[in-house]
């Protein structure tokens, strides 16, 4: 599980970066949960979606959860919702 807190941005992408390179050696489901995200850019998003990817080329998908109101309507604004292996729980 991945979980994104606080501000996730440009600023945070190295960070990120580590934590969503040890998902994809996982060999289940990668849920992210951004109960505790209160803000996030589309470098978050455009990063979820390249994970999403390299996961559904080993059989896995992202599941998101816990999105807040402005968070979800990001998410949807670029278009991660609609990718092949990503879902929401």
């Amino acid at each position: 599980m991945l979980r994104c807190c606080g501000d996730e941005d440009l600023a945070t992408r190295g960070a990120r970066r580590t934590a969503l390179a040890r998902a994809i050696r996982v060999r289940a489901d990668v849920v992210v949960d951004f109960s505790d995200l209160s803000f996030a850019d589309a470098s978050l998003m455009l990063d979820l979606a390249m994970l999403a990817l390299r996961l559904r080329h080993n059989g896995r998908q992202l599941v998101l959860r816990g999105a807040r109101p402005h968070i979800h309507r990001l998410i949807e604004i670029v278009g991660l919702n609609r990718q092949p292996g990503v879902a929401y729980a």
